[in-house]
């Protein structure tokens, strides 16, 4: 485990914050928030000190920067420091509320007391160091496709929840009813997330089961192929997946891809036609999009 963190924030106008997200996201940051100040916004994210040098961190800003000129918005404001291991959770958690998403479930930080008098259902978070709060637009248009494919008259759906983050996929699509979650992620601290969100929301192994690892580890440790496939990461890294995705699926299974720009759709639905994939429909969100696909 690391002991200090690199707090990175990034002072943009509003039109820029997904592509801050993004690259975040690239760079592989943690526990990513945003909030608003005045007519900008505030955004932050938290990279592990023995991963990442200042040299890392200079070229995370410059790429920030050059964003901006080629979207002509105004130069965004990058700073970072660094903060203890104890601390760097409780400064986003600050800035992180319970949130209504789509029209069953609520994501309800863990620390906080549940919400009374609602009828959603209540999904207890807390990503640690992992990815998946449920603020981002590509984990929003994820559950509210889950929405659509999982219910109570679906009891006997099987997931495989590829890139699992902090597990809140596989643990919605286990509260609106599915059966069964087969969650991996190649971080470490990933599977832990995962594993201590599933227990607070009251589910354990057999109804989930986290390893590390992806796709392979799918391949090689399922006895039958699942109903639905989620995955919300990189548009690169779906499109190296894809041509083996059959390989845990059945003629009727199903997908719900995301994590990807607006502009890299064609190439990931090309690359799905040409593996026996067909999108059903794509859902957009400011500059992302999520992808429903089924088998051809």
């Amino acid at each position: 485990m690391v002991n200090s963190w690199w707090e990175v924030q990034v002072l943009c106008d509003p039109a820029l914050e997904d592509t801050v997200f993004w690259r975040f996201e690239t760079f592989g940051g943690h526990g990513t928030a945003s909030q608003r100040r005045t007519h900008f916004r505030q955004i932050q994210a938290y990279f592990p000190q023995d991963e990442f040098e200042l040299l890392d961190l200079a070229a995370l800003a410059l790429r920030i920067k050059q964003d901006a000129i080629c979207s002509q918005l105004a130069i965004p404001q990058t700073t970072w420091r660094l903060i203890d291991e104890e601390d760097w959770s409780k400064s986003w958690k600050d800035h992180w509320s319970p949130q209504e998403i789509g029209d069953r479930l609520i994501i309800n930080p863990a620390w906080m007391d549940k919400p009374e008098g609602s009828d959603r259902l209540i999904l207890q978070l807390d990503p640690g160091a992992a990815f998946g709060t449920g603020t981002h637009p590509t984990t929003q248009l994820c559950l509210e496709s889950l929405e659509m494919r999982v219910d109570s008259d679906t009891p006997d759906v099987t997931v495989a929840d590829i890139g699992c983050g902090s597990g809140i996929l596989s643990i919605a699509a286990l509260l609106l009813g599915a059966k069964h979650a087969y969650a991996v992620d190649l971080d470490a601290l990933a599977v832990r997330a995962t594993q201590e969100n599933a227990a607070l929301n009251g589910f354990t192994a057999p109804q989930i089961e986290v390893q590390q690892g992806s796709l392979d580890t799918l391949m090689k440790t399922l006895e039958k192929p699942v109903d639905g496939i989620l995955c919300n990461i990189l548009a690169e890294v779906i499109v190296d997946l894809i041509p083996q995705l059959s390989e845990i699926a059945h003629p009727q299974s199903w997908g719900i891809l995301s994590g990807i720009l607006l502009e890299q759709s064609k190439l990931v639905a090309d690359t799905l036609e040409q593996h026996g994939w067909v999108v059903a429909t794509l859902w957009r969100r400011k500059e992302w999009c999520c992808l429903n696909i089924r088998r051809s």
